[in-house]
This record gives C-alpha cells, structure tokens and sequence, in this order.
C-alpha cells in the first residue's frame, strides 16, 4: 500500500484514469481484503491455516505479477482485487497461527506486537525500496515487491510452520459467505459513490440494500450452531471496542496516509525517492511504539497504553489541520510522526485482545475479525476521507483562463497539465491547486483529532479490566514479577 500511494502520479500519467478510477485501483484491494477476511479466517480453521496461507501466496504473487504489466486502468483495477481476495488469506493465517503457536498470554502479547511491528516495517521498508524502483523503472515495478517474498514463502513455510486446524471444524455455509460479502461491499461502494459528489439516491439504496443484507447475516449466524462468524465473542464488551478502536485508527490513518504522500510529491515538489524517505521516520517510530507496548502495559493497563496512545495521535492530526501548502513538509512530517506513534501500541494490544479472547479452533475467525475491522477502516479511510478531500479540492479551486478542463479534476491532473503549459501559466495553475489540495489535508487532520480524542476516551473507560496476577510455578511462588492484564 505505502508504495502504491508513491506510484500514484506515475500510474496517473500512464493509464490516464479518472478520479474516481484512481481511487478504486488503490481501494479495490482494501475492499476485497475486508470482504473476504471473515470467510477466509473461517476457512483457514477449517482446511488448516498453513495450507491456506501457502495457497494464498501463490495467488498473491501471480496476480502481483499480472498487475506490473497491467496494460489499461480496468486490468490494474481488476488484478488489485484478485489481489485483495489472495490476500484475505495471509493476514487471519498467520495471526491464527501465532496465537496457536503461543498459548502463554505474555508470549503472545510478545510475539503479537513483534508481528505487528513486521507488518508496519513493510509500511517503513516500502517508500524507500519503492522510490529507487520508481527512479530507475516503470510503476508497475513496485507490484513485483511481493513477488520474491510469496515465493520465500512457498518454500520455507512447508518446513518452519506447524499445521493448525480445528478439531471438529464443520462446514463452510456458503449463504453466509454470500451475505457476508452483500453486506460489506455495498455499504463500502455506496458510501465512495455518495461522497463523491453523485446523486444521493441510488448510493442510498446500495448502502440500505448492505444494511439489509449484514441484518440478514447477524440473523443467519446467531441461528447456526457453527456459524461463520462467532458472534458470541462479542458478549466481552472489550472485545467489541477493541475493534472499534482499530477500525477507527485505521480510517483515520489509512485516508490520511494517502493524502501525506501526495503532499510530499505534488505539493512540496519532491521525486519518489526523496519523498519515500519522508515517510521513513514515521513508520519506524511506529515499529519502535509497537515493540514498547507488551512491557508498557504490564506495567500500567492496556486501556491507558492504547487511550493514552489515541490522544497523541489525535494532537498529530491537529498538527496536520494547521499545515501550510508552502513550506510545510516539518509540520507535516511533525503530525505524521505523533500520529504514527500513538497508534503503534494500539495495534499490537487490540490484537492481543481479539486473540485472547477466542479459544484455539476459532484462532483464524478471531483473527480474521481482528484484520476485518483495520481493513475496513483503511479502505473506507481512503474511499471517505480521499473523496472529501476531493470535494473539498473541486470546491476550492478555480480553473485559470487558458488552462485545459481537464486540470480541474485533481491535483496530480493539474500537476500533469502544468508540464505542458508555459511557466507562467503553470505557476496561476499550480499556486491555487496546491493551495486547495492542501486545504483538504487540513480538513482532514481536524476529523481525525477530533475522532481520535472521542474514541481514545472510549478506550480508557471500555478497556479497562482488572488486573490477574501471573500463574505461579511448581514451587507455589508467582512465575515472574510482571503482572499481566487480561
């Protein structure tokens, strides 16, 4: 994802998208992820995990190398869900996996924060390989990235990972999967056609038609004896609003990520490379937050780690309210860093939360959930908060005289027109259009502090549950002297 957001100009100026196709061929792999992970968490549980989790890396890496060649906007589209779909299958495996590899609570919460920290890494890791291949080679060069890291997998997962699967699976019902996919995939469409500025009615419709369709699914579950989704898990009230929490985070984030490296690129001016290396810091103080949470909140709650962590986040998104268009790659870095680092424990203890929640055989459905909610966030992030920001760019930018209709439509749209325009006339285009970008980027920092302070409050009061002291040993003494919260 963080490299794609870097090839958006390039893949712009090649495939000559709309607006709107521009968003879906960076959202149409959140949408599917997030459609699929419950089935494909379920699943994994059911044929095992390991299984699973290889297959999907093999469609993964094949529909990786489909996308670099992509020859028109509708196949890049089309390759990014294929894409989603093959990667529903990695996320539930391999949390599923860890939380059966690790019963010991304090293990898992280690080894927790560890995966997190490894997936965030590719977040830090991304910009910077992304840029080089960027500067030297075509867009499509940054989808091969994941090529080489399926095929270590296919090879070395069959030797180092255990099988897990559950003792008494059941069977996959096919109607829930169905309804499952009518309720997330309409409701997420509507909502991205609506705030893009169509006629309310038929968006309505579609987002009332999901709605319908996710009734008639928590009707379906709550009937099942072996339901594809758990909703009994639900009945711990932390469970809930530990993924209302990440949900949250990752909307905020994920619309906002986006629009930071567009800033960095279209706004401040700078190449792939450089700006790939703006958003290095960020992501490891991310990593680095990540890692401090397990032994943090053993020491002083997980609801004050992950609250306490949400009020930093939501005073960087203050920061970026205030960000100017000129001169104003510091404070955007500045906002974007605070935010970075608010978020990073939340996401390893919100996940230890969901997983320790579940009993072993339902490891991958929980997990599933767990991975659900943050891409959900992230997909409806990038379809919301970039389709505000657009409105808000369209309603804050006026054409110049001279200058071809077509610059209208975005800011990378008039950065391309800007090439072919005298300097002069570039300069009356570019000035606005930045200005205007930038101004979207202010209206989004502001929901997000906002929405970040209101659910960091939530966290303090609806995860916080009292502390068990840690089993004690054959000899009757505590195993260890850190406390553990449950």
């Amino acid at each position: 994802m963080s490299v794609l957001y870097l090839a958006l100009p390039h893949l712009a100026a090649d495939l000559a998208p709309t607006g709107p196709q521009l968003l879906w061929a960076v959202d149409a792999y959140g949408f599917m992820v997030a459609g699929f992970l419950v089935t494909m968490g379920t699943l994994g549980d059911r044929i095992g995990r390991r299984r699973l989790l290889l297959v999907g890396a093999a469609a993964f890496g094949a529909a990786s190398a489909v996308a670099a060649f992509a020859p028109t906007i509708e196949v890049l589209i089309a390759t990014r869900a294929l894409m989603g779909v093959a990667g529903a299958t990695l996320m539930p495996s391999t949390l599923g996996l860890i939380g059966g590899m690790f019963p010991d609570p304090r293990h898992r919460a280690a080894a927790i924060a560890v995966w997190s920290a490894c997936f965030m890494g590719g977040t830090a890791i991304g910009p910077m390989v992304g840029g080089v291949l960027l500067h030297w080679f075509w867009w499509g060069s940054v989808f091969l990235l994941g090529v080489p890291v399926m095929v270590l997998l296919l090879v070395c997962g069959p030797l180092l990972l255990p099988e897990q699967r559950a003792d008494h699976p059941g069977r996959l019902d096919l109607t829930s999967v169905a309804l499952s996919l009518a309720a997330v995939l309409p409701v997420v469409h509507g909502l991205k056609t609506l705030a893009d500025g169509h006629a309310p009615a038929v968006p309505l419709l579609t987002v009332a038609a999901g709605l319908a369709a996710g009734t008639l699914f928590v009707r379906r579950q709550l009937r099942l004896d072996d339901p594809l989704l758990d909703l009994r898990l639900f009945r711990a009230p932390a469970f809930g609003a530990a993924l209302a929490v990440m949900a949250a985070g990752a909307l905020a984030m994920g619309g906002t990520f986006l629009l930071i490296s567009q800033y960095f690129q279209l706004v401040a001016g700078y190449p792939p490379l450089t700006a790939g290396l703006w958003l290095v810091p960020p992501s490891l103080a991310m990593i680095a937050a990540t890692l401090a949470a397990p032994p943090l909140a053993a020491r002083i709650g997980r609801a004050t780690v992950i609250g306490g962590g949400m009020f930093v986040t939501a005073a960087g998104f203050a920061v970026l309210a205030l960000a100017p268009a000129q001169d104003g790659e510091l404070p955007v870095m500045a906002g974007l860093l605070l935010a970075s680092v608010g978020l990073g424990p939340g996401a390893a203890l919100v996940a230890d939360i969901v997983i320790g929640s579940a009993p072993a055989e339902r490891a991958g459905a929980a997990a599933s959930m767990s991975e659900t909610s943050g891409e959900l966030g992230i997909a409806l992030g990038i379809a919301l908060i970039g389709s505000l920001s657009a409105a808000v760019y369209r309603a804050g930018f006026t054409l110049p005289e001279g200058v071809p209709d077509a610059a209208a439509g975005s800011l990378a749209q008039a950065v391309d027109t800007a090439r072919t325009l005298p300097d002069d006339l570039a300069a009356a285009l570019l000035g606005p259009a930045r200005e205007a970008f930038t101004a979207g980027l202010n209206l989004a920092g502001g929901i997000g502090a906002v929405a970040m302070a209101v659910f960091g409050a939530a966290a303090l009061v609806l995860l916080r549950v009292p502390e068990k002291p840690a089993a004690p040993d054959e000899s009757g003494a505590p195993d260890g002297s850190v406390r553990v919260n449950d």
